[in-house]
């Protein structure tokens, strides 16, 4: 049987970083390869190496998406009135509700944090780095905070994300622990409780 090849067309290239976005978040970098992402498209691996020359630049250009969408919530936080502990748990709580409603990013930084241990060595570009320096400049305006070391508010900002982290991977082990209702229920009270979370850690001296 011949495998029909999709015609390359002028969006291939935001194509090919859907389709890697999906797989590296389901089966990690190293369970991802360049032919498995250009089969499921219907195109080439050529095609694929033409726009990024290798798995790696693809990787990159799909954490690279993410880390700008991400440093974007700190901006668009700024530019709204009020206190900087509203701005912080604003940008907090956008993520909680993003990694809800599409939780694929969630899942491919995390599979970033376990994969990388082969590759950190060698790491040119640490793409979630602008990330963490704009929330720990963000908490150091908060009042309780602002004489904290930078290696202090870092491990508070790191804390706050591997909570919501956490529960936006576990979803498919705790709805087959607690059931879909449960998990569902779960689900919606876990924005509120994570509001909880932020405001007891940034009132924190």
């Amino acid at each position: 049987m011949v495998r029909k090849i999709r015609s390359v067309s002028r969006d291939t290239r935001d194509l090919f970083i859907e389709e890697a976005r999906r797989q590296f978040a389901e089966k990690g970098f190293y369970g991802t390869s360049i032919a498995s992402i250009a089969d499921a498209l219907g195109l080439t691996k050529q095609a694929l190496l033409h726009h990024f020359g290798t798995k790696e630049k693809l990787y990159g250009e799909v954490l690279q998406q993410i880390s700008e969408r991400m440093i974007g919530s700190i901006i668009a936080a700024q530019a709204e009135a009020g206190e900087p502990q509203t701005q912080l748990e604003n940008v907090l709580l956008g993520l909680c509700q993003d990694g809800i409603r599409d939780p694929q990013s969630t899942q491919l930084i995390m599979r970033e944090l376990l994969d990388n241990k082969r590759r950190a060595k060698h790491a040119g570009t640490w793409y979630l780095k602008p990330f963490l320096d704009g929330l720990v400049a963000l908490a150091r305006r908060v009042p309780a905070q602002e004489y904290k070391s930078e290696v202090a508010l870092l491990s508070m900002v790191y804390q706050l994300l591997g909570a919501v982290n956490y529960f936006l991977v576990s979803e498919p082990t705790l709805k087959q622990m607690f059931g879909k209702a449960q998990y569902d229920e779960m689900k919606m009270l876990y924005p509120d409780e994570f509001k909880t979370l932020i405001r007891a850690r940034l009132a924190a001296k």
